[in-house]
């Protein structure tokens, strides 16, 4: 058996350099940067009961929530949300117009 040399190994600055000109990687390290923005706008009493779960066209966020309850209770304060959350969406290039609220969307965990 012949004697294998690894030489031709690829640096890792290349790989994540080569990774980051990809669009759709640069849209999920954002969309997750602003995911991270979200339990400085809410109030103590929803931060373990909601989270993000997604984005749809037209800059709606889809919000995961415990129960109906919640996303009852949540969606009464969805204009004020929106207006906390726009600084941190326009930081990242973001427009977020709407909120939905699910709680099918929600996964305990």
């Amino acid at each position: 058996m012949g004697r294998v040399l690894y030489t031709d190994f690829e640096e890792i600055e290349d790989i994540i350099s080569s990774m980051m000109t990809s669009p759709q990687i640069k849209k999920a390290i954002t969309k997750t940067n602003l995911y991270k923005f979200w339990d400085s706008i809410l109030p103590d009493k929803f931060k373990q009961k909601s989270k993000p779960y997604g984005m749809i066209p037209g800059g709606t966020m889809i919000v995961a929530c415990k129960n109906p309850v919640v996303a009852q209770e949540m969606s009464l304060h969805k204009i004020i949300l929106i207006k906390k959350f726009e600084p941190f969406a326009k930081s990242l290039k973001i427009r977020v117009t709407d909120l939905k609220f699910d709680p099918k969307k929600w996964i305990d965990g």
